[in-house]
């Protein structure tokens, strides 16, 4: 198949995506398209919401109508780094035997990342970085596609360890997951307490979401597109020529590299899921909130002022 024919079946297999997901998960377009812009980017993704809002279901539902395996890790302050990436065993012929933890896994929903500490967090954080774990000296890959969305609770922080920043940057989007609308809230009540089992057909295997991937890499990007990403980043950064009075004012910190990196991934998933062949400013403005919204430090004025990191980026675009 051309890469115009993968572009084409890949607008149809993402309609269809959204079909089958539809059957379980009411509204939250904007975040499930976000999470698979992620998923096909090769990215990660945190998640902040409020609890009960469905963060498992969704992603338990999209890997199954992606065709992947799917294993959730309840984050808590006792978790050791051995009990989410395995552990050597003595067996009955008294040889060590490596027993895989639930990071083996294609999709893997980090609940509540926060809640534990540091050195459980960078466990999980090499794992994604590096697409493989290191237990007892030996190196052992992770199964691809390879994708971690992590949750954040933005009410209770007692007890917590906020991710760093270098951390957070890891995670291609942060996504924020809103309370349903009033109808949205009338379906869910309706589906969730009826007797009707709905079944999800995978619609992808994990060879061809690899493939996929490598397609998007290949989708080709004009300069001028580059270039406006990275103004966009640049900006952000309250030291830079680039930036205004507004980012001066109301940002501590601004984002890396690694921003830029990926808004023009993010804009090509975004351009090939709308059947084009090239991204333009306007993919790159599409992803731009959810993938600069972790990056930038807002400071004390900003918080007093009631100024949102939303607000600064909508500034900039």
């Amino acid at each position: 198949m051309s890469d115009v024919d993968a572009i084409h079946a890949l607008v149809q297999k993402r309609n269809q995506l959204k079909t089958e997901i539809a059957k379980i998960i009411v509204g939250q377009d904007d975040v499930i398209d976000q999470i698979v812009l992620s998923i096909f980017s090769g990215g990660h993704a945190l998640l902040v919401g409020v609890p009960g809002l469905a963060k498992t279901l969704m992603v338990n539902t999209l890997a199954q109508a992606l065709g992947l395996d799917f294993k959730r890790i309840q984050f808590t302050p006792d978790l050791m780094p051995s009990d989410i990436l395995g552990s050597e065993i003595l067996d009955e012929n008294r040889h060590f035997k490596f027993i895989k933890g639930p990071i083996f896994s294609n999709i893997i929903l980090a609940d509540e990342i926060n809640r534990t500490p540091p050195k459980t967090q960078a466990a999980l954080l090499e794992a994604m970085q590096e697409r493989a774990v290191t237990i007892a000296g030996h190196n052992y890959k992770l199964d691809l596609p390879y994708f971690v969305l992590a949750t954040q609770n933005p009410i209770e922080q007692e007890g917590t360890y906020p991710l760093p920043e270098a951390q957070l940057d890891r995670f291609m989007f942060a996504i924020k997951l809103d309370y349903p609308s009033f109808l949205e809230e009338v379906q869910v009540v309706k589906n969730t307490t009826s007797d009707v089992k709905l079944t999800i057909n995978p619609l992808f295997s994990a060879e061809e979401i690899i493939e996929y991937q490598h397609l998007i890499r290949r989708i080709p990007v004009a300069d001028n597109v580059i270039e406006y990403a990275v103004t966009l980043v640049s900006k952000t950064r309250p030291n830079n020529p680039l930036s205004n009075d507004y980012v001066k004012n109301y940002l501590d910190w601004g984002a890396g590299p690694r921003a830029s990196q990926n808004l023009i991934i993010a804009a090509k998933a975004n351009a090939a899921f709308h059947g084009k062949f090239s991204p333009d400013i306007e993919d790159v403005k599409a992803v731009a909130t959810g993938i600069l919204r972790h990056r930038i430090i807002k400071n004390y004025k900003a918080d007093a002022e009631g100024i949102s990191e939303e607000m600064i980026i909508e500034k900039l675009l």
